[in-house]
């Protein structure tokens, strides 16, 4: 049983037929996988731009946790680990892009990154805390977060967790401002215009114009989201030397060392998960996931089988 989508805004939950698995392979039983607002709402609205791999029908999904089941001669020894899947592309009759919200999968064994089972179902967020590392470790720590979403939390736990002091946060939607244990502001009750580094999580495409101008001369704007289509004007980035960087896939040492950063408890992925549905219902939880204000994160449940 997988999420498909066979076209934009067009979901379905049916059984595929999965691949053979090879000898480095192994076969696990997801219990959650996560929906994610970014790239997977430019797959629900047609807008994700062309690459090796895009088409529909699709499986969506990179944030998945579960059980190895199954595995293949090679690899015996992973039998019963607790796991977590990036996607899997397994599919005879469906893309795998990404290829993670199914009830089962199979990849290969070196996909699957053991973790903690007492996580739970907050381990479905390694991926987007791991994407957080990757865009803090790429620079200086951002003074300025944008966007008060799940990856601007993730982004400035990162930055609380790594020693370095909390972050400024702006967020344009009230109920998004609460509880963090850091400032997070309306962004037109700051007047700044110094800050060294600003890393957007928001994803919005006209973010350069507004972003730009806060910065102090060499500063650096880290482009954390996934976007369409970028553009700003160019006078205010040449009188401050405007640097831009992105940051994109988290990378094998990314995990490692967000994973440590759980275990020594300086990294807490608790509280942000708003939503959880059974996997029968992915028609309804995937447009709120997208276009609920009140929707952190939404996670599909797997485990009744």
């Amino acid at each position: 049983m997988a999420v498909i989508m066979e076209a934009p805004e067009r979901l379905a939950l049916r059984q595929l037929v999965l691949n053979p698995m090879g000898p480095g392979d192994v076969r696990i039983d997801i219990d959650w996988s996560g929906i994610s607002s970014g790239t997977e709402k430019l797959l629900w609205t047609g807008r994700m731009p062309s690459f090796p791999g895009m088409g529909y029908p699709l499986v969506p999904g990179y944030e998945s946790v579960g059980r190895i089941v199954d595995a293949g001669a090679e690899v015996r020894d992973r039998l019963g680990q607790w796991v977590f899947v990036p996607g899997a592309n397994c599919y005879r009759d469906a893309r795998g892009l990404f290829g993670g919200s199914a009830r089962t999968v199979v990849l290969p064994a070196a996909r699957a990154m053991p973790i903690d089972e007492a996580l739970g179902r907050d381990g479905i967020l390694l991926a987007l805390a791991a994407t957080a590392r990757h865009a803090v470790a790429g620079g200086a720590a951002p003074e300025l977060i944008v966007g008060h979403g799940i990856l601007g939390r993730l982004i400035a736990r990162l930055v609380i967790a790594t020693g370095a002091p909390a972050p400024m946060v702006w967020e344009t939607n009230p109920a998004r401002r609460d509880g963090a244990g850091y400032t997070v502001i309306d962004p037109a009750s700051d007047d700044r215009r110094d800050y060294r580094t600003i890393c957007d999580a928001s994803g919005a495409g006209d973010v350069l114009d507004m972003l730009i101008p806060r910065l102090g001369k060499g500063g650096e704007i880290v482009l954390a989201g996934f976007y369409d289509r970028l553009s700003f004007a160019f006078p205010a980035a040449f009188m401050r030397e405007a640097r831009l960087r992105i940051s994109a896939e988290f990378t094998p040492a990314d995990i490692t060392a967000t994973t440590a950063l759980i275990a020594q408890g300086a990294l807490r992925l608790d509280g942000l998960i708003s939503h959880v549905r059974p996997a029968a219902q992915a028609a309804e939880a995937y447009p709120q996931a997208f276009d609920d204000p009140d929707c952190l994160k939404m996670v599909l449940d797997w485990s009744e089988r």
